[in-house]
């Protein structure tokens, strides 16, 4: 569990996994914290659209949609024109389909959902580690940001 002062940003589905109460989010919980006092945790103006619209697709009851805004609630939300977000957006777009002059990747284009583009470029404008359960942000790790990898098929001794 970590014990200093981090500031994470927290993907969509993690937030997905804290309504639904998985073992992969109180796995992170357990070696993470990010919702506790001494951390600062994060998200992404488009997570909170996306946790929205999910509410509606996976027709969430009344219990699920407060869990939900009970756990938006304890994170700050970072706005689209925070920074250079946008140019951070623009740098991870171009890198992600080797199209960026001067950082060519060692190996293929990787076609990003462009809402996990805004995810990551929030991530990097504010020098926090993302935490998530999406292997789409791999090629990022290291050059764009830092990315706490979380399989959410995983078994996890809590």
């Amino acid at each position: 569990m970590s014990t200093g002062s981090d500031t994470y940003v927290l993907d969509t589905n993690v937030f997905v996994g804290y309504v639904r109460d998985t073992s992969y989010s109180r796995h992170i919980d357990q070696q993470h914290a990010p919702l506790e006092r001494n951390n600062i945790a994060l998200v992404s103006a488009v997570t909170k659209g996306e946790l929205h619209s999910l509410a509606y697709q996976f027709d969430w009851g009344t219990r699920k949609k407060e869990e939900l805004q009970y756990k938006l609630d304890s994170v700050s939300v970072v706005p689209l024109q925070s920074g250079d977000l946008i140019g951070h957006y623009a740098e991870i777009d171009a890198y992600s389909q080797n199209a960026l002059p001067g950082r060519e990747m060692d190996e293929s284009d990787r076609n990003m959902g462009k809402n996990d583009v805004w995810i990551a470029a929030t991530a990097s404008v504010v020098g926090a580690t993302l935490i998530t359960t999406d292997d789409d942000f791999d090629h990022l790790d290291g050059e764009f940001l830092n990315r706490i990898y979380v399989d959410p098929d995983a078994e996890y001794d809590l």
